[in-house]
């Protein structure tokens, strides 16, 4: 009888030590990793960014290429080709299509 009350004592005892380590751990990890999650993609970026721009007009051939107007409608880039000063006129929605060159 005395091995019996020993070995339940023992099995109680390690379950009891067991939960508080594991609801730790996970209440730890679930808020950060839910939280880093939705930060990313909050705030979507609408329109044409002056970054893509930009890499768009050099693709194109333009040399130090830099923003020269940005409206609502439209973003200038201007810059330098094989022909001097140019610049190319994108819309600004998604993609930066090509309006003028």
């Amino acid at each position: 009888m005395t091995h019996f009350l020993t070995k339940a004592s023992l099995a109680v005892l390690l379950a009891l030590c067991s939960i508080p380590a594991t609801v730790s751990m996970a209440a730890a990890a679930g808020p950060q990793t839910s939280f880093i999650v939705e930060a990313q993609y909050h705030h979507p970026i609408r329109g044409c960014s002056p970054m893509h721009a930009v890499r768009k007009a050099r693709d194109f051939g333009l040399h130090r290429a830099h923003i020269t107007r940005m409206s609502p409608r439209v973003v200038v880039v201007a810059g330098r080709d094989r022909r001097g000063w140019d610049r190319i006129t994108f819309a600004n929605v998604r993609g930066c299509p090509l309006i003028r060159r």
